[in-house]
């Protein structure tokens, strides 16, 4: 009964293959167990731990999951969660080296700091901008020669604004967006380099930003990188000493394996933090260590990464990313309603 346990509930690697990869998360798998769905035990089983939380940066353990909620989670954050990007460039006046096109594009990449639940999604097809749907910046710079930098060579010295940065777009709030003011509606970072100028280079543009997300294009996916893997656990299933433990502890990632001191002065390997193994399996390759060692993962815990590009915190998203799954489960139950009560009707009218 334990080993089916463990099949059920593990994933495990061997020196060429990986094995118990099949979701089994259906009644009928294996003898002796109920696993069919109940909302009572989810309950039970079903939590989110966080690990560490920062201003961009978020790590958390979901489980009691199967991996197809997992990755609805993640797919989610990044092409289903809203941000603000700016969508179109109304350039006036381009006469440094980069292509209006190039220009329009690297624009579009620049994470914009505003809420995006503040705002509605703009209307296909419409060329009117208003304070609802749209937010609008401007970008003017020219470059001019420093007077004062007779000698020198420099280009931040012998030039004024030679470089244009994300600093220079000034937001241009539209008839009532006055609330607005005190939201810091800017890029989130004001630094990012758009593009560089010459004496007498000048961009005159006007930017718009709107509502999207990241299925219709990249510019508004509101993470940079989204990702869950299985938590690890590793089993020693004898003792290592002495160099035996010191070529075990290397064969996994710094903070796995640590060597234990005994009174005797012998030195015992012993798994402190299998969360940090990154799946290497190089303890395979040593003939006196690989029948000593049980290598698994847990199917139903998740851990996850989540790095937002600052438009809005890590949990916030993952929030929003959790809202959107749960709309899209009681739409799908909706069209499962109406549906059976459209078949329950045309059978009434042919017996009628």
């Amino acid at each position: 009964m334990d080993l089916i346990e463990d099949i059920r509930r593990k994933v495990r690697l061997t020196e060429h293959t990986v094995h118990n990869v099949t979701s089994t998360d259906f009644p009928g798998t294996y003898e002796g167990y109920d696993d069919a769905w109940s909302h009572e035990r989810f309950e039970e089983t079903f939590q989110v731990d966080i690990v560490s939380l920062s201003g961009c940066d978020m790590e958390f353990d979901m489980v009691g999951i199967d991996a197809a909620i997992a990755n609805a989670v993640r797919r989610i954050l990044l092409a289903e969660v809203p941000t603000m990007a700016i969508e179109s460039v109304h350039i006036w006046n381009n006469t440094s080296i980069i292509q209006d096109e190039v220009l329009a594009h690297r624009l579009g990449l620049i994470p914009i700091k505003a809420d995006p639940r503040l705002f509605e999604y703009k209307q296909k097809d419409s060329t009117d901008h208003s304070s609802e749907d749209t937010l609008q910046f401007k970008l003017k710079v020219k470059c001019t020669r420093n007077n004062i930098a007779t000698d020198a060579t420099d280009p931040d010295v012998l030039y004024k604004h030679h470089k244009v940065y994300t600093r220079d777009m000034e937001w241009l709030p539209l008839p009532g967006q006055d609330h607005l003011k005190s939201k810091g509606i800017r890029p989130v970072h004001e630094d990012i380099l758009i593009t560089s100028l010459r004496q007498g280079h000048e961009l005159d543009l006007e930017l718009f930003c709107v509502k999207g997300i990241g299925k219709d294009h990249a510019k508004f996916s509101p993470v940079a990188t989204a990702s869950y893997r299985l938590l690890p656990e590793i089993r020693l299933l004898q003792e290592f000493h002495g160099e035996q433990a010191e070529k075990l502890q290397k064969c996994f990632s710094p903070g796995v394996v640590e060597l234990v001191e005994r009174p005797d002065g012998t030195k015992v390997a012993k798994v402190v933090n299998a969360r940090l193994d990154t799946c290497s399996r190089n303890v395979f390759r040593h003939e006196d260590l690989k029948e000593g060692v049980s290598l698994s993962r847990v199917r139903d815990h998740f851990i996850f990464s989540v790095e937002s590009t600052g438009i809005l915190p890590p949990d916030v998203l993952v929030s929003e990313a959790i809202k959107i799954l749960m709309g899209k489960c009681q739409k799908f139950l909706q069209e499962l309603e109406d549906t059976s009560s459209h078949t329950a009707k045309q059978k009434k009218g042919k017996k009628l």
